[in-house]
């Protein structure tokens, strides 16, 4: 009866946070680039807390994104996501927005710049501690979190989800200051064994902090409802994995954020 209680009492909480949260689109630049991120907060908590930004997948930011951001929030983070493509840019279709991810993926300094420059907006915000700070991304959004970490830039933690893990430029993999967890589906064709298996390399190599956890039966895009159940195609949602891999976040944000 206790815990039930207790699960009571912490969906009214979180259903409280969710009616009192601010959400807002922010504009920003990146040198003569003008991009649209949204931001995500609850005014009622006091004091600064810590920075989680969230990297949005090849469709750009989406109203998955804008969720994935506010249940952060009700937990009392500030939460950007910061905007990879420029304002305006939001590819509908699968072959539009591949193309426009293949950009990026393709030009590996531009993915950079653009992540420092969501980085650096992130830290204007008045309610952010910006020594707390930690950046989580959705399969292309995954790539770049990473990417930020192999600029070299001062996080505190990096998370991917059924990101890809290639890496142009291996020799910056030992610029990750930050901790790193990745959350991979087992069976993602999109994300070949051998390409798991370069990146442990450089990770181990590097001597970077960071653990690497498969869900059994997972594909890609195994946290988004919208990607289907039909495991075949090689993108599905995968309930169990998406559960798991939001509660294994949680513990390292205990860890990183401490």
């Amino acid at each position: 009866m206790k815990h039930i209680a207790f699960l009571i009492l912490l969906a009214l909480h979180l259903n409280v946070s969710a009616q009192t949260l601010k959400t807002l689109s922010v504009e920003y630049k990146d040198h003569d680039v003008t991009l649209e991120g949204y931001l995500a907060y609850d005014p009622a908590v006091r004091g600064k807390r810590p920075i989680v930004l969230v990297v949005h997948e090849w469709k750009g930011i989406n109203d998955y994104v804008k969720k994935r951001c506010d249940q952060l929030a009700t937990m009392g983070y500030v939460v950007f996501a910061p905007d990879i493509y420029g304002k305006g840019v939001r590819p509908e279709s699968a072959a539009d927005a591949g193309k426009e991810a293949t950009k990026y993926k393709s030009d590996r300094k531009l993915m950079q710049q653009r992540m420092i420059a969501g980085l650096n907006k992130a830290k204007t915000f008045s309610e952010g501690d910006t020594s707390k700070i930690v950046v989580i991304g959705y399969c292309f959004g995954g790539t770049a979190a990473l990417e930020l970490g192999r600029s070299g830039a001062d996080v505190d933690g990096i998370v991917s989800f059924h990101g890809g893990l290639n890496n142009p430029d291996p020799a910056n993999a030992a610029k990750i200051k930050a901790k790193v967890l990745v959350c991979h589906g087992a069976i993602d064709p999109n994300v070949p064994v051998k390409e798991v298996q370069t990146f442990m390399e450089e990770m181990n190599q590097a001597k970077v902090d960071y653990q690497f956890i498969a869900y059994s039966g997972a594909v890609h895009a195994f946290t988004n409802p919208s990607s289907g159940n039909d495991v075949s195609k090689g993108a599905a949602y995968n309930k169990t994995a998406d559960e798991r891999s939001w509660q294994h976040m949680l513990l390292f944000f205990r860890e990183v954020l401490n």
